[in-house]
This record gives structure tokens, C-alpha cells and sequence, in this order.
């Protein structure tokens, strides 16, 4: 996989920790929601003296439609800047003064706060996040501040050859549904975004009903839970307004030629794919991995080491809590783009029509629970895994249930998979002009 590449969909790594796959016991966690809706987790972790919490909100790009997008980033950025009792300067040495820090972040499905310190000062961070999330500013001066840095973050994201080609096969796979837009948003509607429209947005998604605080740490569960209670109990109950549902419907096969100034063409070659929840889901990730796992996937043995046409190649698949999508991509010389488009095709075709050797489902399946045991070792990670399974309906302790399911894909569920979901492509080759 590209590295620093993938914003927004980094979700596709899905990696576990402390399963039975994960050679760990599962460490239980605390779960209480309040009645104004709000979920608490809080997981003891004894292994480091540290504490981390992560606060999911479900809103993010896919809430927004083309006249809005960007405004949830642009929100996240600007809130972590400064409250109603603390400017930015404060916020940053209160963090810093506690051993750790504060950011956030805007990604498809959700938003996050998210922090960190020295285990012994877990009340001191729970009370700047709170302050943070119920108490935002929103001071002129830090929206333009932060528009300016979100602008320049499009414009570097717009000249980089992989994700304009990205982006452009996110909008013709998903059309008309929110996951077409970029989760940085539009640079036009960014230009233009006023207070009082942030102050809207944040007024309608910031909710009990729709927000989980997730902590982990060398604390003590019980106490955490009741002072994350104390903390948000102002914070207005429900779920406000609900976003319009556009259902995804799956696309027509479409091929697109994008000319941009690079030394190598890109192409990237996408399918709908099941959302988090379904029970497709882990025969997807296993077959992603087979095709697109490190040096061992297909696309890297076929197209790299024997026909010689791949830069770099991989797959991947992200984790939506609506219809994904898994993104095969290859960079190669603009003069074998064809074949490489080719290729590609071939690779898909083929994981339907062959079923997999059993050492291929077996290697698959170790470098998926691997990867997802590597990113799950930090209280950080852990925090927000949790936080992310439960808002997205699938429950805090997916993690356990979704590692049982990997070890039992057999090569059957792959090509099964395989035949159901790779038969329809959707392309785009990004090419240097002239090419």
C-alpha cells in the first residue's frame, strides 16, 4: 500500500490486537450509555502508563452534498482552536502541560477529538476534550486560519498524481452518494464557508445521541465512566437531523481517461464492495490481501516481479459503514498503461474463475490479522477502533467477532465473493498529456 497516499481511507487496514487470532485475551471493556444517548467505553489497559480517548461523532464527508463539502473538516480543525474559557496557545499547554496532546479529524463516516497524556492525568485531558466539544469558540480569526491551511492541503492533494486519480474513480463509482466527495472537501465551497454555517453544522450533528467517548488507558474503568458522564451532561440528547440516505446504486462499467503533468501513469481499477456490517465483509478483506497483501498479493507477483510493469501496485479495501468499494491501482511508464489496465483486469477475472491454493487463503489470512494485530497496540489505536465499531453499529467488541471470521474464510468464500462483486469495474487511467 502507498504509503501517506490513502487519507481517508486508511480504514481499509483493519488490524487487531487482542483477539484469539492475535495471540492476546481480549481485554473487557466498559460500556454504558446514558440517557440522553451518549456511549461510553473504557477499556484498562495496564501495559503503559498512558491514557488516550478518541470521540467519534457520526458525521463526516459522507453527511455533506456538493454545496457543503468540506464543512465538517473545516469544523473539526477550527474547534480544537480555541473554546469559550481557552484560546488556541492555552489548549496546546494544557495538552503539552499533561504529558500528551489534542487533534482532530474529519474522515467519511465520522469526526474525531481525539487525546492523549500521562495515565495520571486522565481527568485533566477528559475535561479539555469536553471543553473542546461543548464549548467551541469558533473565532473568526481561527476559521481563516485553518481555511487557509485546508485550502492549501486540497490544492497538494489535487496535484498529486495517485489521489487525483483516486478521486476521480471515487466519483464515478459511487455517482451521486455523498462517498463521491472528498473528505478535505471542494476547494470553492472551503473558499466561501462562514461562521454561522459551522456554528449550523456543529448545532445539528453534535449530539449525545450520535457521539461515543472511547478511552483507554492505566486507568480504572468504572471512575473514568462516571466522570465522562459528569463531564457531558449538558450536552444537548438525541440525534438532531438526520442526513437524506441516497442509496448506492452499482455502477455501469466506466472507463476514464484523466491527463495530468507525471513522470508515471496511475491506474486504478474499483467495484463496489459490501459495507462493514455484512457478512460478505470478511471474505472481501481475505480477498483484497490476495490480491493486493504486500510483496506476496497477486498484483505484486504478476504484474511487478514477472511482466515487469508496476512502480508500485497493491489493493485496497476501506471500511464504510454504507456500500465500500475495493480499489486495485498500479503505477507504471505511461507507455505500458494499457497493458498494466490489462493486467489488472486479468488479475480480477481470474479470482473468480480459479479459487485460490490453500496456501495462498492461509498466507492471506495471517498478513490481514498481522497487519490488524500491529495496529492495534497502541492505547490511541485501541481507542479509536472502538469507538469507530460501535458507531458504526456493529458493536464495540467487533474486533473479536470480525478475527473468528477471517480464520474461517476458506478459498470457496473467495471466489464466491469474488464472482459476486469484481464482475463490473470501474477505471481510470491518469496519464501525462500527450500520452
Amino acid at each position: 500500500m502507498k504509503k501517506g497516499c490513502l487519507t481517508g481511507y486508511a480504514l481499509s487496514a483493519i488490524l487487531l490486537a487482542s483477539t484469539p487470532a492475535g495471540g492476546a485475551e481480549e481485554i473487557p471493556v466498559v460500556r454504558q450509555r446514558l440517557p440522553s444517548g451518549l456511549t461510553i467505553l473504557v477499556r484498562e489497559n495496564p501495559a503503559a502508563p498512558v491514557v488516550a480517548v478518541s470521540l467519534l461523532v457520526r458525521v463526516g464527508s459522507g453527511w455533506e452534498r456538493p454545496a457543503s463539502s468540506g464543512i465538517t473538516n473545516l469544523l473539526q480543525q477550527v474547534m480544537v482552536k480555541g473554546t469559550e474559557r481557552r484560546g488556541a496557545l492555552e489548549i496546546a499547554e494544557t495538552a503539552e502541560g499533561i504529558g500528551g496532546s489534542v487533534s482532530a479529524s474529519a474522515e467519511t463516516d465520522f469526526s474525531e477529538i481525539r487525546g492523549s497524556a500521562l495515565a495520571r492525568h486522565w481527568r485533566e485531558l477528559l475535561e479539555l476534550v469536553a471543553d473542546i466539544v461543548l464549548r467551541p469558540a469558533l473565532a473568526a480569526s481561527e476559521i481563516e486560519g485553518e481555511r487557509r491551511v485546508l485550502l492549501s492541503a486540497i490544492r497538494s492533494r489535487t496535484d498529486q498524481p495517485f489521489q487525483r486519480a483516486l478521486d476521480t474513480l471515487m466519483e464515478q463509482v459511487y455517482g451521486g452518494h455523498p462517498y463521491a466527495l472528498p473528505s478535505l472537501g471542494r476547494r470553492e465551497v472551503v473558499a466561501r464557508l462562514g461562521r454561522e454555517e459551522l456554528l449550523e453544522h456543529y448545532r445539528q450533528h453534535y449530539r449525545a445521541g450520535r457521539t461515543v467517548v472511547s478511552v483507554s488507558g492505566q486507568v480504572a474503568a468504572r471512575e473514568v465512566a462516571a466522570e465522562i458522564a459528569r463531564l457531558f451532561a449538558s450536552m444537548p440528547a438525541g440525534e438532531g437531523e438526520a442526513a437524506a440516505v441516497v442509496p448506492v446504486v452499482p455502477a455501469a462499467a466506466e472507463r476514464t481517461i484523466v491527463t495530468h503533468p507525471a513522470a508515471q501513469a496511475q491506474v486504478l481499477v474499483g467495484v463496489l464492495a459490501p459495507p462493514l456490517s455484512h457478512p460478505d465483509y470478511a471474505a472481501m478483506k481475505v480477498l483484497s490481501t490476495a490480491l493486493g497483501g504486500g510483496m506476496a498479493g497477486r498484483l505484486f507477483r504478476e504484474l511487478r516481479d514477472k511482466q515487469g510493469l508496476a512502480y508500485s501496485t497493491g489493493a485496497f479495501y476501506p471500511s464504510r459503514v454504507g456500500r465500500g468499494v475495493l480499489v486495485a491501482y498500479l503505477g507504471t511508464a505511461p507507455a505500458n498503461a494499457e497493458k498494466a489496465e490489462e493486467g489488472i483486469r486479468k488479475e480480477l477475472a481470474r479470482l473468480g474463475r480459479e479459487a485460490l491454493g490453500a496456501e495462498e487463503v492461509a498466507r492471506a489470512r495471517t498478513y490481514l490479522l498481522g497487519q490488524f494485530a500491529l495496529d492495534r497496540r497502541t492505547n490511541a489505536r485501541l481507542a479509536w477502533y472502538q469507538a469507530f465499531f460501535e458507531s458504526a453499529g456493529v458493536g464495540h467488541d467487533f474486533a473479536e467477532r470480525y478475527a473468528r471470521a477471517v480464520e474461517a474464510i476458506t478459498a470457496e468464500d473467495v471466489q464466491r465473493v469474488a464472482r459476486a462483486y469484481l464482475g463490473v469495474p470501474t477505471v481510470v487511467s491518469l496519464r501525462p498529456p500527450g500520452q
